[in-house]
């Protein structure tokens, strides 16, 4: 039997599947993006298919924690834009 890889979520701090979860990362020349593939190269953060997982996130910083950066509204945007997708 394999295993399956488990992540916890920035927003609820829930442990999930890797495959239900959206994978943030954090780039070496400090670049965030979101990852689609869940293979690109860097930090990576996860956060649940739900619009008040991001919030929460948003709410509590834990974004710009766990990256010890600030993160630019855009980023948040092309999230929210993500989760609105996922959910049509």
């Amino acid at each position: 039997m394999k295993k399956i890889p488990q992540r916890t979520c920035i927003g609820c701090k829930e442990v999930k599947p890797k495959k239900e979860l959206i994978r943030i990362v954090k780039s070496a020349d400090n670049d965030i993006s979101i990852d689609v593939t869940g293979k690109k190269n860097g930090r990576g953060a996860y956060i649940c298919k739900d619009i008040k997982c991001l919030d929460m996130a948003i709410k509590n910083k834990r974004l710009s924690r766990e990256f010890e950066m600030a993160i630019p509204n855009e980023i948040y945007d092309k999230l929210r834009e993500e989760l609105v997708n996922e959910s049509e």
